[in-house]
């Protein structure tokens, strides 16, 4: 069986299609009964960017065989919805190691390893229930990957203030208390437990330290803690509510 449906994706999602199809209505062929998440990604747009489907006026859901002549509305997920997750946990795929330590900066319990192929990526956010983010809009694309995002950024800094206004993170932000290299917490340390660790000037300088007990690196407040004070000020002022302007 040979059919059309007439297929129209909103706001964001235009992001993830060719020129000729952004804000115009998209006739796709299909043979057979295609369910409905095959076709949305048969066109680019991976389901975990997909919030609600309207198909003949009635909402549906991934599984949705279509039929010809369907009329479709294919709408993002509400930025709104991520302001109900009580603190969101995620897995960075291999491009993305300056948002990595960003995030572990800000304190959000980020996961990241170069060595992650993308069955393990997939795995760890399906067992952990993390937000997998990734340059990869074909990862998303598995089925077992429910909480993802594509980052549309190119550059770190932009890349987290995306995230940040993605996930209502503004509010949430609680710096330095997570390990850049391994994710772990950090601990206070009296200055004199680890002073022969301590090169001459910083032990000149500084009287305030912290350790990872994981992997036992040193923490005190340099030039750069100075320089993300600046960036965390900025980002817990940013408007991360949109108008129906945006």
């Amino acid at each position: 069986m040979e059919g059309k449906a007439y297929i129209h994706f909103f706001d964001e999602l235009n992001d993830f299609l060719t020129n000729s199809m952004r804000d115009n209505r998209v006739i796709y062929l299909f043979k057979d009964t295609p369910s409905i998440k095959h076709v949305i990604e048969a066109l680019g747009v991976p389901h975990t960017e997909v919030g609600r489907i309207v198909i003949n006026g009635l909402d549906v859901g991934f599984d949705y065989p279509v039929k010809n002549e369907d009329n479709v509305q294919v709408f993002p997920i509400s930025f709104l919805l991520f302001a109900s997750l009580s603190y969101p946990k995620y897995v960075l795929d291999n491009h993305l190691g300056k948002l990595a330590t960003y995030l572990r900066i800000l304190g959000f319990d980020t996961l990241y390893d170069t060595k992650y192929n993308d069955d393990e990526l997939a795995e760890i956010s399906q067992n952990s229930n993390r937000i997998l983010l990734t340059r990869d809009r074909r990862l998303l694309m598995r089925s077992v990957i429910t909480r993802g995002y594509w980052v549309r950024a190119l550059e770190p800094k932009q890349q987290l203030f995306e995230v940040i206004k993605r996930y209502q993170l503004s509010n949430r932000i609680n710096p330095f208390r997570r390990c850049l290299r391994c994710n772990s917490y950090l601990e206070a340390i009296k200055k004199e437990e680890i002073i022969q660790r301590l090169e001459p000037l910083t032990r000149k300088y500084y009287n305030e330290f912290s350790i990872c007990r994981n992997c036992n690196r040193l923490y005190w407040k340099g030039s750069h803690y100075e320089h993300m004070n600046k960036m965390i000020t900025e980002l817990k002022q940013m408007n991360l509510w949109r108008t129906c302007d945006e």
